[in-house]
């Protein structure tokens, strides 16, 4: 079955205000920047989105936050966008920090079906608050619920037409888990290939997960923050 569409616009065509996201990513690295700038032309609003951070001021999910399209934002980390911090103190966005383990394996969890599981992170602390929890072996643990969303937003390196997926190094992140846990998933990649050209020894993804993907148009791969020091120390 080719799963293939031209562009992301026609990929996203069905995600409407009020819809749950999952965003891959890590910082910058391994953003869907095709999908989310086709979510951002097609002005969506109230977005619950799900993703480790939202990106810097202007790039990645940034871009969504910047045009009020976000309503909220389950994340392990404000990172470098001012306008996210902004926005949480003064309460104009409902923001869940979740603890960065924590939150891949709600993921996870979600993806493969589990409703639920224990985790001693977080224990006595406002992380804990209005949870259950209960004791194992002697160790105080967090009931934590799995995540799903109405669609999940990836990126991959490389990928078939059959929605294959292959990620390279840590631009997998959270793109492998995210990939299972929405009721659709869209991937676009740095490279669409026929179906049985990838090695399926190598594939990270079977395409069974995704529903839609497309090949992105030339990445410009920002980095969030770099320090760099002269080459004389």
């Amino acid at each position: 079955m080719d799963k293939s569409y031209a562009s992301a616009d026609e990929a996203i065509h069905d995600i409407g205000d009020g819809s749950t996201i999952m965003v891959g990513g890590f910082g910058l690295c391994g953003n869907p920047e095709a999908l989310i700038t086709a979510l951002h032309r097609r002005g969506v609003r109230e977005l619950d989105i799900i993703s480790n951070n939202c990106g810097v001021d202007g790039v990645g999910l940034g871009v969504l936050l910047d045009a009020g399209q976000v309503r909220s934002m389950t994340s392990s980390y404000v990172g470098e966008n001012k306008a996210f911090e902004r926005l949480y103190l003064s309460g104009q966005l409902k923001v869940t920090l979740v603890p960065q383990g924590t939150l891949a394996e709600r993921i996870r969890a979600g993806g493969a079906g589990i409703p639920a599981f224990y985790t001693p992170t977080g224990y006595g602390t406002p992380v804990a608050e209005g949870k259950e929890v209960r004791e194992i072996d002697g160790r105080w643990l967090v009931l934590e619920r799995a995540l799903r969303a109405d669609f999940a937003l990836v990126k991959a390196w490389r990928g078939d037409t059959h929605g294959n997926l292959i990620y390279r190094r840590t631009a997998n992140n959270f793109n492998q888990a995210m990939a299972t846990a929405g009721r659709v998933t869209i991937a676009e990649v740095e490279e669409l290939v026929p179906a049985g050209a990838l090695d399926p020894d190598q594939i990270h993804t079977p395409g069974i997960y995704v529903q839609r993907i497309l090949q992105g148009p030339a990445y410009t791969k920002p980095i969030e923050f770099r320090t760099v020091r002269s080459a004389a120390t």
